[in-house]
């Protein structure tokens, strides 16, 4: 199932107007109607309050699982909530990659130099 027809799917099974959950997650029955269609692919944010409306995931709502609502183990959650990626031994204990190549702690350094910069222009 591909995300127009879950997301036309779970607003008929909520018996929702497109023009209702289009007010809803803030967006124009236009636009909610070629999501549907799968003319046009919803941008982050919308995909996000989409899934929040209907109290899914969003893997579940693009159809990339059958299970509605995924959650991590909270201990899983409580160390990702924690995880902060300038930790000295974060690159010890964890294999990161981009392109299938472990990132060099200079490279992680940088990534993290590159992000802050970004957040301080905006």
């Amino acid at each position: 199932m591909n995300y127009g027809e879950r997301i036309a799917e779970l607003r008929d099974q909520r018996g929702w107007t497109q023009e209702e959950l289009a007010t809803s997650v803030g967006i124009t029955r236009a636009a909610l109607s070629h999501y549907e269609k799968n003319r046009r692919k919803p941008d982050f944010e919308t995909l996000t309050a989409l899934a929040d409306r209907f109290d899914v995931s969003i893997d579940y709502l693009i159809g990339r699982t059958q299970n509605e609502k995924m959650t991590l183990d909270p201990d899983v959650s409580q160390f990702v909530d924690g995880l902060e990626l300038a930790d000295e031994d974060l690159l010890e204990r964890f294999n990161l990659t981009v392109d299938g190549r472990k990132l060099s702690e200079e490279e992680a350094k940088r990534f993290i130099a590159f992000v802050r910069m970004e957040r301080s222009m905006k």
